[in-house]
């Protein structure tokens, strides 16, 4: 097939989109792939349509390869099956939802568990009609907070998402494990580089969970792995509790002004100036128990404070933290919190009652007070004594104060154990381009999906939930592969097969150049063709680059003596061939 550029709806830009803050957008934007129409939502132009449907075709390859069976679902939909499985109050203002001319409640699908769920009830009722993996390409809505970086992060969004459906759990087993081989030839034919790290379920529930992520610096998430092969998203990395030590021969805490010392390495600072350890050892950050504030929204709106000790060589990680206290929002408390609550001093908080030990903050500060499982029953640190200039020296866990429950909302540090035993770990960035879930029974259960088993028994059905962004791993591939001239598109996902350009404006070089294309088309070749007369080599190379087709022919006055130029923009190599020969030399290359 043959697509002239005259003729192609497609303008290229030569300066970057205000907006743009990653490459991928910079370059898809400029080389006319998208156009952005509201913060977060992209309309997509034919160039891109064509790169996103040979993603697709990839996908839905690998997806026939496992038995999956294509559907496609509405993406407005009614709010009573959410309402069933409790997501349209647990996904908060990250939905977008809106009401019909009759006053109904109805969302733009985030995800669609809910209605894969009720259509297998309607249809299936027996054992006999399991396993089944079905699967859609569709648009999604997220009301993100801040969409950011084009198609890293939208609020309108392609993504592949399959569900498997079993009555068993070794069914369920095999279903996961056959859609976790499928994502690793998808993303191996596409080019991409991944780490496959245990990830946090969140709103989706379930037990098993496992992400795909794509090192790359400009990643949304933190990733951690070790030399022994373990290897999570920060949010599911788990630190193995301290054992509890015995407090017996430890001393009294001691309470010490210890003025303008608001930070940790002025307390630190302070307490070797004025304080020694008897030990003769220095004190270090990693001594101190800092106490950080956080507000917890609920479901129902209420908002409360929580405080979190944590060792205070570390600081608070919110991602963390939302998985901590989930469902409920986090974020740091305000002024206006320590306005409301006088107990709290800044840069003096602690869990610290001269009156005696104590079981919690609150009888402190009045605030639930959770720890660091690092801080664990006889462990001594330095902390706030709750009085402005003061803290509180030798203050044992256990002994002198208690907690409201153990969470995890510190930072992972490199050089920290994997829990595995598998030795310390190192921090790596790296963007999600696919989760894979064992939801279990959660929403079969609230749906009442129910198959007859071998006996006659009803049994819920046990399923599992994959997906993939399509639109993001667009995105991906495009911040992998470029260079400073433009797109460098692998193969597999390129626009088109061949980029030809008549590069003189002689009408010899493009009675040539358009008897070749029609080889290259009778080749079966997808062939783009810039045969616009009136524009400048020179703009016509610069476009070339711009839109990144792999290999490009140029058909230039070397015509005349029956030579071409093969250049090869992952290389940057131009090559004469001659005229006789470039359609075979075309040919293996591509093969």
């Amino acid at each position: 097939m043959i697509t002239r550029l005259s003729h192609l709806f497609v303008r290229t830009l030569r300066d970057d989109p205000a907006d743009a803050e990653v490459t991928s957008h910079r370059l898809l934007v400029r080389a006319g792939y998208i156009r952005r129409q509201a913060p977060g939502i992209f309309a997509w132009l034919p160039l891109g349509l064509k790169v996103r449907r040979k993603i697709e075709q990839v996908i839905r390859e690998e997806m026939a390869s496992i038995g999956g069976q294509e559907v496609h679902f509405p993406a407005l939909l009614p709010r009573e099956p959410y309402e069933l499985s409790g997501r349209w109050t647990e996904y908060g203002d990250g939905i977008f939802r809106l009401k019909d001319r009759k006053d109904a409640d109805y969302l733009l699908a985030p995800t669609h568990e809910e209605v894969f769920t009720l259509t297998v009830k309607d249809l299936y009722s027996s054992y006999k009609d399991l396993p089944l993996v079905i699967y859609q390409i569709q648009d999604k809505y997220r009301d993100e907070a801040r969409p950011r970086a084009g198609l890293l992060r939208g609020r309108e969004f392609s993504m592949k998402d399959s569900y498997s459906f079993d009555y068993t759990d070794a069914g369920l087993d095999k279903s996961y494990q056959d859609h976790r081989d499928a994502y690793e030839r998808i993303f191996t034919r596409l080019g991409l580089d991944y780490e496959i790290v245990q990830a946090d379920a969140g709103a989706m529930g379930g037990s098993r969970s496992e992400e795909f992520l794509h090192p790359t610096p400009i990643g949304e998430d933190t990733f951690v792995r070790s030399a022994g092969g373990y290897a999570a998203n920060v949010e599911a990395f788990h630190t193995e509790p301290v054992e509890p030590r015995s407090w017996e021969k430890l001393t009294p805490a001691e309470v010490f002004d210890t003025p303008d010392t608001p930070t940790i390495q002025t307390l630190v600072d302070m307490a070797n100036a004025d304080h020694p350890r008897p030990d003769g050892r220095a004190w270090t950050a990693a001594d101190t128990l800092k106490n950080i504030v956080l507000a917890l929204t609920a479901l129902d709106g209420t908002r409360e404070l929580v405080i979190v000790g944590i060792p205070g060589d570390r600081d608070a990680d919110m991602k963390r933290a939302e998985v901590a206290f989930a469902p409920a929002a986090v974020e740091p408390a305000t002024e206006a919190d320590f306005a409301k609550n006088p107990g709290l001093v800044k840069g003096y908080i602690g869990p610290w009652s001269e009156s005696g030990p104590v079981l919690g903050a609150k009888s402190a500060t009045g605030i639930r007070y959770f720890l660091d499982p690092r801080v664990a029953d006889g462990t001594g640190w330095i902390t706030g004594a709750n009085e402005n200039g003061r803290h509180v020296f030798g203050l044992v866990a256990g002994r002198d104060f208690g907690n409201d429950g153990v969470v995890e909302i510190a930072t992972v540090l490199a050089g920290d154990p994997a829990p595995d035993g598998s030795g310390p770990v190192e921090l790596a960035r790296g963007m999600e381009i696919g989760h894979v879930f064992q939801l279990g029974r959660k929403y079969a259960e609230a749906l009442g999906l129910k198959v007859l088993d071998e006996n006659g028994k009803l049994v819920t059905v046990t399923m599992g939930s994959y997906g993939i962004g399509v639109t993001r791993i667009m995105a991906v591939i495009a911040e992998a592969n470029n260079d400073d001239k433009g797109l460098v598109w692998p193969r597999e996902v390129s626009p088109f097969d061949l980029h030809v350009v008549a590069a003189t404006k002689e009408d010899a070089v493009y009675e040539a150049a358009d008897v070749l294309v029609a080889e290259f088309e009778s080749d079966g070749l997808d062939v783009l063709y810039d045969d616009r007369p009136k524009v400048s080599p020179g703009v016509k190379f610069g476009d070339a680059e711009l839109i990144g087709v792999p290999l490009i022919v140029i058909v230039g006055k070397s015509v005349a003596d029956g030579n071409v130029e093969l250049w090869d923009r992952r290389t940057g190599e131009r090559t004469a061939v001659p005229l006789s020969e470039i359609r075979e030399r075309v040919g293996a290359e591509l093969r």
